[in-house]
């Protein structure tokens, strides 16, 4: 089976479960935002809000700092302070987006399975 059908059946896949009611309604800023935020938080290099909002190539600033509020405001990230400094605010992602990092994970599963 084409390696390029596989992905066009895992793009189908994740259109229908952002459309179901299980998923958050997140634009493509946030949600590249929050993979980002996840994938520095499981490499044990938490993001600062202050290193977010130089993610230059994913928005400029102001919008970062739009999607950052609308992550927190849908329950995917939270930020936290470390230690005994209290300036310095990193951003993790909530159960809420473990859940859905690990319903596209099922869909990416369902569609490697997937017999034509």
């Amino acid at each position: 089976m084409p390696t390029k059908h596989i992905y066009l059946r895992f793009l189908n896949l994740v259109h229908a479960l952002e459309g179901s009611q299980k998923t958050p309604a997140m634009d493509l800023d946030a949600k590249k935002l929050l993979e980002v935020i996840a994938v520095r938080y499981a490499q044990k290099q938490a993001l600062t809000v202050t290193d977010a909002m130089a993610l230059n190539t994913i928005a400029s600033p102001a919008t970062i700092h739009r999607k950052l509020d609308q992550l927190r405001e849908l329950g995917m990230i939270d930020t936290v302070f470390e230690g005994k400094n209290r300036r310095t605010k990193y951003l993790v992602p909530t159960q809420a987006a473990h859940d859905y990092f690990e319903d596209i994970s099922q869909v990416m599963h369902e569609a490697l399975t997937q017999t034509a």
